[in-house]
C-alpha cells in the first residue's frame, strides 16, 4: 500500500527533474538567441515556443500522439532506431513534457539575458574575450535569477501537468501514472480521502513554488536598485 502509494510522487519527481534539466541545456541557446538576434524569424520562433501557453494541453498530446505513434514520422524513426514507439512509456512523457514547458524555461530565460544588455559584452569584448567566454563568464552569471525562475517555473510547470501526460502516457503504475494522474484516478473510484491528501500536498508545493518565485524577484529588484 505505501509503495502503490508513493510511486506516482517519485516517478513525478523523475520526470519534473528530467524534464528541468534537459530544458535548461535546450532551452539555454535558444532564449540567447532569440534575446540577441534581429533576425526576422525571432518573432515566428517566439511565437512556436510560446504555443503550448495557448493550446489546450490534448490538442498537444494528441498531435503529439500521432507523430510518436506507428505512422508518424518520429514513431516510425524509433522503430527503425529499435527504440520502439515512444507513447504509453516514460521517454514519451518526457518528450511531451519538454516540449509542453518549453516556454516556462525559455521566456524567463529570454528576459533574464535581455536585461543583461550590450554594455558587459561590450567591455568584455575589447578586452578580447570569445564569445563563448562573453557567454559563460559574463551573461550567465549575470542572468543567474533567470536560471533560478526558469528552472522552478519548469519544475513546478511538470508536476502539474495532466492533460498532455494522460494523452501520452495514459495510466501505466509504475511507468506513466504520475500525481496529477493519481489524483484523477482516485476521485474516478471515489477514494476521496487518497485525492484529498495528494491534492492538498500540490496546494502547498504550488504555495512554496510562488513565495520562492517572489522572493527571488524581490532579491533581484532590490539588487537592482542599489
Amino acid at each position: 500500500m505505501f509503495e502503490t502509494y508513493w510511486d506516482p510522487v517519485w516517478l513525478t519527481l523523475k520526470l519534473a527533474t528530467t524534464t528541468t534539466v534537459l530544458l535548461l541545456l535546450i532551452g539555454t541557446p535558444i532564449a540567447w538567441w532569440l534575446a540577441r538576434t534581429r533576425h526576422w524569424l525571432r518573432q515566428p520562433i517566439a511565437a512556436v515556443v510560446a504555443l503550448p501557453l495557448v493550446l489546450p494541453p490534448t490538442v498537444l498530446g494528441f498531435y503529439l500522439l500521432l507523430v510518436m505513434g506507428p505512422e508518424g514520422w518520429v514513431g516510425q524513426m524509433t522503430q527503425s532506431l529499435g527504440i520502439g514507439l515512444l507513447p504509453f512509456t516514460f521517454e514519451g512523457l518526457v518528450v511531451a513534457s519538454v516540449i509542453y514547458s518549453l516556454p516556462f524555461t525559455v521566456q524567463p530565460l529570454q528576459n533574464a539575458f535581455e536585461a543583461v544588455g550590450e554594455g558587459f559584452m561590450e567591455v568584455a569584448s575589447t578586452l578580447r574575450a570569445a564569445p563563448w567566454d562573453r557567454f559563460l563568464f559574463v551573461a550567465v552569471p549575470l542572468a543567474r535569477n533567470g536560471f533560478l525562475t526558469a528552472a522552478v517555473l519548469t519544475f513546478a510547470h511538470t508536476i502539474g501537468e495532466f492533460g498532455v501526460i494522460l494523452m501520452i502516457g495514459g495510466n501505466i503504475p509504475g511507468e506513466t501514472k504520475v500525481l496529477s494522474v493519481a489524483i484523477y484516478d482516485h476521485v474516478e473510484s471515489l477514494e476521496y480521502t487518497e485525492a484529498h491528501w495528494l491534492s492538498a500536498g500540490m496546494v502547498v508545493f504550488s504555495f512554496v513554488v510562488l513565495v520562492t518565485l517572489y522572493a527571488l524577484n524581490g532579491k533581484a529588484r532590490s539588487g537592482a536598485i542599489r
